[in-house]
């Protein structure tokens, strides 16, 4: 079953482990799953998101990118 959350990211971003450990307190807290996913090992990814990682999608809408809102989160959630 894929993860509702995604959060599309690349090694060695300081916001992306931000962003990370934000989804997965959210995400937690709300009891649901999440997929962090390489944009550097997908050439289609990486020209779609070029520099504008970390970005977070909830059911395949954008949530947000760069610095997550904890509670932009919760609300896509519906928590």
């Amino acid at each position: 079953m894929t993860s509702r959350v995604k959060v599309y990211s690349r090694e060695g971003c300081h916001l992306c482990e931000d962003a990370i450990a934000i989804v997965a307190d959210v995400c937690a807290d709300a009891g649901e799953s999440f997929e962090v996913i390489d944009v550097d090992a997908d050439p289609a990814l990486k020209a779609r998101f070029h520099e504008d990682v970390p970005v977070v999608h909830v059911d395949g809408q954008t949530v947000g990118f760069w610095r997550i809102r904890p509670e932009a989160l919760r609300a896509a959630l519906g928590v």
